[in-house]
């Protein structure tokens, strides 16, 4: 490894285990990440490792049987393991965030149920707020939960669930009409128990099939279908209906760390690519990174690489010390995606013709990079929520 991506003052632990992600990274993701991926084929062998390796656990309280390590140290294997492949730091992400939502805002036996469980990966998460319909405007759902006398019922379609097959576990925002004077208190979280699967995965749960995507191959994302889905009360999250966009949005901000650590993963890989196949390829008697032009532009891609990295730590730290970071978390999001997808054009473009051939792991990257720039919200998103927040901050009185 170079010197890029460094993060001073780790500790020891937090040292040792993302030394232990680069390792399992080298030794069993980057062999067969290509090929896995072109085969759109779910890296069973490579989730079982993580497993291994207390990944699904990693944020999870020691008091629930996880490590109790902070985000920083989970956005910091991602970065490691997006370096490898992409799709797989999805697979643990939507887990991530569901667990978090619980940390945070379950009740203490919702704790106990499920993250225990979690920590092994026995139990995998996911979590659904869009709709075919809509994408950033949350407020629009259109997924009801009706009362009962036993309980809801569940009615709606879902869209754009990572894991929505292999997760036993959904998160799911749906409108519960409490009767507040604003739709944001009119939504709830609710914890949907499910099989994993296709087809009728629970009592009115359907998951029609795995949706086709130009890459993020590997990991399922699916539909969800739900026809009066019964569920008992004491299944929302936090036990009382009302908080479920508030809470949501607390995962989300986690979430566009996460992205932001993907997005430096998969530059960072990027730039190893170019680097290594600028000193392989000569032209004109000489290796092409000894041409000005390129010797420039790996200058510039590692610039980016750095900045992006010291962005999405310092979004983890601030959330880690208990303050709110929504507009460092979104910033982090936008430079990194942004960034992200500039560094590998930038190392496609140095591959030439090869960079075209799916024989080459940059055509990979190439299409992955895109992924970055909608995943949990798009960069239009994050200005909103960064200027509206900044224009509150800043802004003077009339």
């Amino acid at each position: 490894m170079g010197r890029l991506c460094e993060t001073n003052g780790l500790t020891d632990d937090q040292q040792e285990i993302v030394k232990a992600v680069r390792r399992f990274v080298d030794e069993r993701i980057l062999p067969v990440a290509t090929e896995l991926e072109h085969a759109d084929e779910y890296p069973q062998d490579i989730v079982d490792g993580l497993k291994e390796l207390g990944i699904f656990g990693l944020v999870i309280p020691e008091a629930y049987d996880g490590l109790g390590e902070s985000l920083l140290t989970y956005a910091l294997c991602v970065e490691e393991i997006a370096r490898g492949w992409m799709s797989v730091s999805g697979v643990i992400n939507t887990h991530f965030i569901v667990a978090y939502m619980l940390m945070r805002h379950g009740t203490e036996e919702q704790k106990r149920k499920y993250l225990p469980r979690m920590a092994t990966g026995e139990v995998r998460g996911s979590f659904s707020m869009s709709e075919p319909s809509l994408g950033s405007d949350v407020a629009a759902i259109r997924t009801r939960a009706a009362k009962t006398d036993e309980g809801y019922e569940i009615t709606g379609q879902k869209m754009w669930l990572t894991n929505g097959a292999t997760s036993n576990l959904i998160a799911l925002l749906v409108k519960t009409d409490e009767g507040a004077d604003s739709v944001y208190r009119n939504m709830s979280t609710f914890l949907v128990e499910k099989e994993p699967g296709f087809g009728e995965t629970a009592q009115g749960v359907t998951i029609p099939g795995k949706l086709d995507k130009m890459g993020y191959k590997g990991v399922d994302t699916t539909e969800a279908i739900f026809e009066r889905h019964r569920i008992a009360a004491d299944q929302i999250l936090g036990g009382a209906p009302g908080r479920g966009f508030y809470q949501m949005m607390d995962g989300v901000e986690v979430g566009r760390v996460n992205v932001a650590a993907r997005a430096c993963g998969i530059a960072h890989r990027a730039f190893e690519l170019a680097m290594a196949y600028s000193q392989q390829r000569e032209t004109f008697g000489k290796p092409i990174n000894q041409h000005q032009a390129i010797l420039f532009r790996l200058a510039e891609m590692a610039t980016k690489v750095e900045a992006s990295h010291a962005m999405m730590v310092r979004a983890a730290r601030l959330k880690d010390s208990g303050e709110r970071n929504d507009v460092e978390a979104g910033m982090a999001k936008m430079l990194a995606s942004e960034y992200c997808n500039e560094v590998v054009q930038d190392s496609f473009r140095i591959h030439g013709g090869y960079g075209y051939s799916k024989e080459y792991e940059i055509e990979r990257l190439y299409r992955e990079a895109a992924f970055m720039l909608i995943g949990e919200g798009t960069s239009d998103i994050q200005k909103l929520i960064i200027g509206r927040s900044l224009l509150r901050e800043y802004g003077t009185a009339s």
